[in-house]
């Protein structure tokens, strides 16, 4: 995890506003995000040196989930076409459209998106000369 907070956020810095990381805990996996949401904030800036926003725990699968949980799965659904997350640290990759890029799984590791996520900078960098 801590490549990915070096790694990602120097195409934070690179990429200023066109580029945002977004961290969603949930606690459905093995109870992995007990706590509040200032203490999950804490244990995720210190451990991993997380800079980006980390938002309120949140559900992902059942009727409690959260709506944009509920839309990500829809517009890239898992292998199979499964619409449920799997395990904590799914990624997702939305485009300046609005659009679902890319979905990962949890076992990705975070320096293999990197290709990805330049690629789609790059199609907003033509979008703007």
């Amino acid at each position: 995890m801590r490549s990915l907070g070096h790694q990602l956020m120097s195409l934070r810095e690179k990429h200023g506003d066109d580029f945002q990381i977004l961290g969603f805990p949930c606690n459905q996996f093995g109870g992995q995000d007990p706590g509040s949401d200032e203490e999950i904030q804490s244990f995720c800036q210190l451990n991993y040196g997380v800079s980006f926003p980390i938002m309120g725990k949140t559900e992902v699968n059942g009727s409690g989930a959260n709506p944009l949980f509920e839309w990500l799965k829809t517009e890239q659904p898992g292998l199979l076409g499964m619409k449920r997350v799997k395990w904590n640290f799914e990624k997702w990759l939305i485009g300046r459209d609005g659009k679902v890029k890319g979905r990962w799984a949890s076992l990705t590791k975070p320096e293999t998106l990197e290709a990805p996520i330049l690629a789609e900078l790059a199609k907003g960098a033509e979008t703007k000369i």
